[in-house]
């Protein structure tokens, strides 16, 4: 049952093949087994519990809520949630408990979801790897799956004989981890420069970051307001619009949400994609894309040329200056949102009282890591009165043109654009951590910052495992607020690809009782 996706346990539930409880008792002890994983920050047990209790009353009575009603769900720990702890995996946090949920939370619980818990993150979403949070890193349940193990012709072995363990990528690499080892159904990520997108490639899910304005961020705890959009991971596309359909809609509480009212995200049956025109955008091919990833991007383009699509190359001409722009108007974004945490209000409080102004600078070195601080000093430079010109109001201008660009792309009759999401497969722990966060950033996320700087929606989907064994995903982009036009194309591609289910072999063999024997093999991402 864990095997499945979102849509065939809502089934399976409705016809009384599994109740709530039992679903939401055997994510729990999964949970438990995976903790090595370090995909949960808090695993709300009680909580979830108690919902399943009265999702199955709702079923006896005939009157469940909709697809989501009894489905164990994660939220990303930088969502505001009514009476659980929410840290941003950060000092500053540490302890913090909101009155209040977020609005994206209020509408899954609303629906009947199952919180299972609060996913780890780089602290305050600010990394491209899920290494850099208080709680510790998140491990790719990938570096345990049957497939990698054997490209690597390694005896299995337990986790403290284990040194090799590979990212998840970030910065929602707790949620990508916690749908991908099954101990959820989807989960809720955020996404500012690549962080749902890029942890759903290297784990092998379906990463969806929305257009900027269809789904709410009240109750999304800043890193860049202009950019920031909550995302979804989940096991397959057709879950991924499942989930949109009940996130996205006006909300009054942000003013930047759509106002006209959202139709249905059901997804069509595409059979023929012969009057699609599919861009590939010329400046992605970079010298430092792996060839298996430039490989099987040319095998996807060459996949819809062969049903009729018209594949064409297409020009993005000022991609290559989205990095800079970005880490200007980020950091001057996040030195901004950053400055609400001075320890008087909510969360950490040094021990400082010498004065007002010892009290804020400790409190704030106390409470943030070296990678907060970095990216706080560099936003005041920027904004410093002497250089606002120069480094702020020129990145503005450029963003204006990179998202000018991807109009004239659109404008001139593509429908969708194909990407890469990242420039390789996962790599190893050992191997992230050896460039500093500001240079692992920029080379992870090349590929899909420019999406937020334009507010278009965009979602990666697994195509195939590398040569090691390894999820490699594909990012298709569409026009603003064609979300569904661009999910549709993508479950087109998710059915023609057919990528392997993660093989989790040894797991299972120490919860066979859990899985009821299921082969997770057998499970297909449909």
């Amino acid at each position: 049952m864990l095997g499945r996706t979102l849509r065939e346990v809502s089934a399976a539930l409705k016809q009384g093949q599994v109740t709530p409880t039992e679903l939401c008792q055997r994510c729990l002890s999964l949970i438990k087994k995976t903790k090595f994983l370090n995909a949960y920050i808090t695993v709300s047990e009680e909580v979830a519990l108690k919902q399943a209790e009265e999702s199955e009353k709702r079923y006896k009575k005939g009157l469940s809520l909709g697809d989501l009603d009894g489905i164990p769900v994660a939220v990303k720990d930088n969502f505001s949630t009514a009476g659980i702890e929410t840290t941003c995996a950060s000092n500053m946090l540490k302890g913090y408990v909101p009155p209040y949920n977020a609005t994206v939370v209020q509408k899954l619980l609303d629906q009947g979801a199952l919180l299972m818990g609060k996913t780890n993150l780089d602290e305050f979403a600010m990394g491209s790897g899920s290494t850099d949070g208080i709680f510790g890193p998140v491990k790719n349940p990938w570096s345990y799956s049957k497939q990698y193990r054997e490209k690597r012709k390694q005896k299995s072995h337990g986790e403290n004989e284990d040194s090799d363990w590979l990212i998840t990528g970030g910065s929602s690499g707790g949620s990508a981890a916690a749908v991908s080892a099954f101990t959820c159904f989807a989960a809720l990520g955020s996404d500012t420069g690549g962080s749902t997108r890029n942890p759903a490639a290297h784990c092998g899910v379906v990463g969806l970051k929305p257009s900027y304005g269809l789904v709410s961020r009240h109750g999304l705890i800043p890193l860049v307001n202009s950019m920031d959009v909550p995302g979804t991971l989940t096991r397959c596309v057709d879950d991924a619009a499942t989930v949109l359909g009940i996130l996205a809609g006006h909300d009054p509480k942000d003013s930047t949400t759509i106002q006209d009212p959202v139709k249905p995200f059901t997804l069509p049956s595409l059979t023929d994609v012969s009057k699609l025109c599919i861009g590939i955008p010329k400046e992605y091919l970079t010298p430092a894309l792996s060839s298996e990833v430039r490989s099987l991007w040319s095998k996807a383009a060459n996949l819809f040329e062969s049903e009729g699509a018209k594949v064409i190359e297409v020009s993005l001409p000022h991609t290559s200056y989205s990095i800079v722009c970005y880490h200007v108007l980020c950091t001057s974004e996040v030195a901004s949102n950053m400055a609400r945490f001075d320890g008087l209000e909510y969360g950490h409080r040094c021990d400082t009282d010498v004065s007002t102004e010892a009290m804020y600078a400790a409190t704030r070195r106390e409470g943030f890591n070296d990678v907060v601080r970095e990216r706080i000093l560099s936003g005041n430079f920027f904004l410093l009165k002497e250089n606002y010109e120069n480094y702020f109001v020129k990145a503005q201008k450029v963003r204006r043109l990179i998202a000018r660009d991807f109009v004239n792309v659109f404008n001139s009759g593509v429908d969708v654009l194909l990407t890469p999401t990242t420039l390789s497969e996962a790599v190893p722990h050992t191997e992230f951590i050896r460039e500093d966060n500001r240079t692992r950033s920029a080379q992870n996320d090349i590929f899909t910052q420019a999406v937020n700087m334009a507010g278009l929606p965009a979602v990666s989907v697994p195509m195939a495992l590398s040569s090691q064994g390894l999820p490699i995903g594909l990012q298709f982009i569409g026009r603003a607020f064609c979300d569904q036009q661009l999910l549709t194309v993508a479950k087109w591609f998710e059915k023609r690809v057919q990528f392997p289910v993660i093989q989790l072999q040894e797991l299972m063999d120490d919860c066979s009782s859990i899985f009821e024997n299921e082969k997770l093999a057998s499970v297909s991402l449909k």
